[in-house]
């Protein structure tokens, strides 16, 4: 099993054609007898690279352009408010994990059911009007929401299925890690003296126990499910086929990859 063989690429690359089509190609124009001559340099350096593949996971190949993709389009992930522009080399990252956990959904929960036109609607809506970057467009309202997408070489078909296939792997994450782990009255209590509580200002007004026990439930139960996520991840790594195919992109293998379920990481419960 290979996991993170880097290939050197030769400095000339050439547009990626699938092997069906290759051979499409050359049975169409059969060359037997043909007079085959290199064309002119000047044609030659005219050509210009369509694409290439980066990355193999488990024979499903990663393109330059789903890199390209995937950093337009993580304008619209709430998660990554304050960390700057999504590199290529972290994109890669999360396309590797997001492939990975495709791929074993399909394996294992194979009757999975899309997210229906409503859940993608709401979380449209959310993103319309909580993005820092949508807001300051105006995002709310058609032409501006409109402008945004042109900005960013977007869609609306294309934010869609995106956000489907995202709804998809959050609810696949859910159903199988949180079923069977329980929050005891004792973690709630804990959290709420050692992490709640030392938010607030000396004097500041403090909110019951009571009141906000449900989220901080709700925070330690996305704790505990992003912990079993990010081993399961690490161990489908360990077994999967992963190479990086262009070095430029080799970097440690991170299962930090997926955006984990909403809510998770938070560390306020009433703020």
């Amino acid at each position: 099993m290979r996991n993170w063989r880097p290939i050197r690429l030769s400095t000339t690359l050439v547009p990626f054609f699938p092997l069906g089509l290759a051979f499409s190609l050359a049975a169409a124009f059969p060359t037997q007898g043909l007079t085959q001559t290199a064309p002119p340099a000047s044609e030659q350096a005219a050509r210009v690279v369509i694409d290439r593949i980066v990355a193999v996971v488990n024979n499903h190949a990663i393109l330059s352009s789903d890199l390209d993709d995937e950093i337009r389009l993580s304008v619209l992930d709430p998660g990554r408010g304050g960390l700057g522009i999504l590199t290529r080399k972290l994109a890669l990252e999360q396309l590797i994990g997001r492939s990975l956990i495709q791929q074993q959904i399909r394996q294992e929960d194979a009757q999975t059911s899309e997210p229906s036109q409503t859940e993608v609607n709401a979380r449209l809506k959310e993103i319309r009007t909580e993005i820092p970057a949508c807001v300051r467009q105006n995002c709310a309202s058609d032409e501006g929401w409109k402008t945004f997408l042109t900005a960013h070489e977007l869609t609306p078909e294309r934010v869609d299925s995106y956000l489907r296939y995202r709804l998809e792997i959050l609810s696949f994450i859910e159903r199988r890690f949180r079923l069977g782990i329980n929050i005891q009255p004792q973690e709630i209590l804990a959290y709420y003296h050692d992490t709640l509580l030392p938010q607030y200002a000396k004097g500041e007004a403090t909110p019951p126990l009571e009141t906000v026990s449900p989220r901080i439930q709700e925070i330690l139960l996305q704790q505990k499910v992003n912990v079993l996520f990010d081993d399961w991840l690490g161990n489908l790594r360990k077994q999967g086929d992963v190479e990086v195919l262009d070095p430029s992109l080799e970097t440690a293998p991170s299962i930090e990859t997926v955006p984990p379920p909403s809510g998770a990481g938070s560390g306020e419960a009433s703020r």
